[in-house]
């Protein structure tokens, strides 16, 4: 659908106390699917003079607008001063605390252009409102003369314009039916200050564009330097190009500037500002906000489009900014005595305190890139650019009209022009900005692999393995990533992957990440070595479970379970599966474990190797509890009964010689007894050959004890027989059994 514009302006006397302005300015469309648009307003207040000297705005409603700003007459005035400002919002209906705005902008530097142009501070998102209060003092805070004339508040309303804000638009939100039908945004006014009825705004009849540079000093149409008689061919770029919204998509009303570009030779350099603002909009937003500083700068500023070549919200979305060419050389309007060789590149928001977001710091490195790689410019260089006026810089570097100085390829606005723009931490995250835009890619590093085991200096695999990394440089600036085997690219991903996967051969090999940046710059991380090993680990000693010393009962005895494990490669570890659960490292072989008396139990265990290898082994063993019962006596034994022994009962004798004998099949034994300080000893025989003496005196009185063990290396049928020394003075022996393991 064709779209039309229209402008209507209007002036009213207050009392003496200044002029009243405003504008519409809307392109028109119609969106049978949403809402309807809302025109963007720019509209002024003039400001009275203050009982301090200075000028001011006592709080008064308006209607809604979402941007604002001071201007005055002269744009080579400068404003000396403090300008304050508070709002009324909509969205919490309280008046917000005072803000300073910028008011050290930098003026046109064309003298043709300054002649209709106005002096401005720098336009302050403020979201929407519908009340303002204005104080302008002089920079010491005293009366009297000093401060610029004609002073006014500028008020934007970027109203609904695009489809995107009409579909978003609150239904019950009503727009205006045409251009004749528009008010002063202060008609229905109703100043908290109880100004009287006089001092509302009541406009004239609505006003053709062509009759808009008459109308009113403060909206005058837009005037530039002589245009260019050719428009230049747009190089290619040494990157792509990142995607950008056009000035039709974020809603640009072309009536607004309607004089043809004008082109530089080249950019030589970037300069990065910031918009000042809150920090706390919504990128939803980011489109009205850009409308709403090229309205300023059209119809509050006088120039004759908005000031910078591309703007950046915290989102990372990059918006088309002065017409003429994204492609092309534009000549803007950024940097005071700068622009004739750079584009400027606006973050939407105030960085003073806070840092920019990586998205906006990537996306301004993207634009940045782009544009010098037109010229073949690196933008981690420097470069020697003209002065076009006599000035100092925010550090008090001085500069003279002609004179040759050096910046950064990607330099901030503070560098070029007394302003704290862009904000100090955005200006300590230029380094960033430069080096993202430059390459190679930043901070490689190679964070895990996956499908491999590393043990030492050395991933053990099967063979797919799966490398992953990050880095400090966004995706969005880096061209690839190469996957490298032994020197050879083996896969390649995107420049947003985060990994990449390959399958290895037999035998050992180099791993190594290659990062290609949209430049053509590469970094490398250190290769890694990997070995491929497919043969599964061994168990070179099965399982198996020995009777320890310790306390027994009739559910639980104490046992030790061995093993050895090995593997061609690395033995990572060995797990117990069964009967129940543990992890070992790849030396130990052994641990102490209980088992259940009476019963086969399976001794499962899994040995790992490094590269995903694993064997299994699962033998099962019954520990058996033998009474003294079953003992063949030989000599004088006394039974005892007592729930401190194992089944109840027990064997006691003080007679030397006497003896009990065990008759079994297995391949480990223990003897049990019971302990006290007035205990005897013992001979041990086994398999009729005597293997020790054991003295079961123990200072505190202990049951179920298994004092002796014996471990064969495979099960066979032994005999053990205990022989009672009748040790003088404690010649007793009490025995409980003996446990053995089949």
């Amino acid at each position: 659908m064709r779209r039309r514009a229209w402008l209507t302006l209007g002036v009213v006397v207050l009392g003496g106390a200044g002029v009243v302005s405003y504008a519409v300015a809307s392109p028109s469309s119609g969106d049978p699917g949403g809402r309807a648009e809302r025109p963007v307003r720019v509209y002024d207040l003039a400001l009275r003079s203050g009982a301090n000297g200075g000028r001011e705005l006592p709080r008064t409603g308006t209607k809604q607008f979402s941007m604002l700003g001071v201007s005055w007459q002269g744009a080579g005035a400068r404003l000396h001063g403090t300008a304050q400002v508070r709002t009324h919002s909509v969205e919490t209906g309280e008046w917000t605390g005072w803000r300073d705005l910028e008011a050290n902008a930098d003026p046109l530097e064309d003298p043709r252009a300054r002649a209709a142009a106005r002096g401005a501070s720098e336009p302050l998102w403020v979201g929407p409102s519908d009340g303002v209060q204005v104080q302008v003092v002089r920079k010491d805070g005293t009366a009297g003369p000093g401060l610029p004339k004609d002073l006014r508040v500028s008020m934007v309303d970027p109203g609904v314009v695009t489809a995107t804000e009409r579909r978003a638009e609150p239904a019950a939100y009503v727009a205006e039916a045409s251009p004749s039908d528009s008010t002063s945004p202060t008609d229905s006014a109703s100043p908290t200050d109880g100004a009287s009825p006089t001092d509302s705004a009541t406009p004239t009849d609505p006003a053709s564009p062509t009759d808009s540079a008459s109308a009113s000093a403060s909206v005058s149409a837009s005037v530039s330097a002589s245009p260019s008689a050719t428009t230049p061919a747009a190089p290619p770029s040494t990157v792509p190009e990142p995607p950008i919204v056009s000035r039709a998509d974020w809603g640009a009303d072309e009536s607004l500037s309607p004089q043809p570009s004008e082109y530089n030779a080249d950019v030589k350099a970037v300069f990065v500002h910031h918009t000042d603002g809150t920090n706390d909009y919504s990128c939803a937003d980011s489109a009205a906000i850009v409308r709403s500083i090229y309205a300023y700068h059209t119809q509050t500023n006088g120039w004759n489009d908005i000031g910078y070549n591309f703007l950046v919200d915290k989102c990372g979305t990059v918006f088309e900014g002065r017409k003429g060419g994204v492609d092309l050389p534009v000549l803007g309007a950024h940097t005071y005595g700068w622009n004739r060789e750079s584009a400027g590149i606006a973050v939407l928001g105030d960085y003073t305190t806070t840092g920019a977001t990586n998205a906006a710091l990537a996306s301004v490195a993207r634009v940045a890139a782009w544009k010098l790689g037109q010229y073949h410019a690196d933008p981690a260089t420097t470069v020697q650019l003209k002065a076009g006026a006599t000035q100092t810089d925010y550090s008090g570097t001085g500069f003279t009209t002609g004179g040759s100085y050096t910046f950064n390829r990607v330099s901030g606005h503070r560098d070029g022009y007394n302003t704290q723009c862009p904000g100090s931490s955005l200006y300590a995250q230029l380094p960033t900005v430069r080096a993202w835009a430059a390459g190679p890619v930043q901070g490689l590093k190679v964070t895990s692999v996956s499908g491999a085991g590393l043990s030492g200096s050395t991933y053990y695999t099967k063979g797919a393995v799966t490398v992953k990394w990050s880095t400090t440089t966004p995706g969005s600036l880096i061209s690839r990533f190469e996957l490298l085997v032994d020197g050879k690219v083996a896969t390649t991903v995107s420049g947003t992957a985060g990994s990449a996967a390959a399958t290895l051969g037999a035998g050992g090999h180099t791993v190594a990440v290659r990062a290609v940046h949209q430049s053509g710059r590469t970094t490398t991380t250190s290769a890694l070595n990997f070995a491929t090993d497919t043969t599964a680990p061994t168990f070179t000693t099965t399982p198996r479970i020995s009777l320890r010393t310790g306390t027994v009962n009739t559910t639980a005895v104490p046992v030790t379970l061995g093993w050895k494990a090995t593997d061609g490669q690395a033995l990572k570890s060995v797990g117990l599966l069964s009967p129940t659960t543990a992890t070992f490292g790849p030396t130990t072989t052994g641990s102490s474990r209980t088992a259940t008396s009476g019963s086969a139990s399976t001794w499962s265990m899994k040995a790992y190797d490094y590269a995903g290898n694993t064997h299994t082994s699962s033998p099962s063993y019954t520990p058996v509890i033998l009474q003294e019962t079953s003992a063949v006596k030989s000599g004088s034994w006394t039974a005892r009964s007592s729930t401190s022994y194992l089944g109840g009962r027990s064997y006691s004798s003080g007679s030397k010689g006497a003896s009990l004998t065990w008759t079994f099949t297995g391949r480990s034994a223990s003897w049990v007894v019971s302990r006290a300080s007035t205990s005897g000893q013992a001979y041990v025989y086994v398999d009729g050959v005597k293997v020790t003496t054991v003295d079961l005196k123990s200072s505190t009185t202990l049951y179920r004890q298994a004092v002796w063990t014996k471990t064969w290396s495979s099960s066979a049928k032994h005999t053990v027989r205990i022989v009672v020394v009748g040790t003088s003075g404690r010649p007793t022996v009490t025995t409980d059994g003996l446990v053995y393991v089949k």
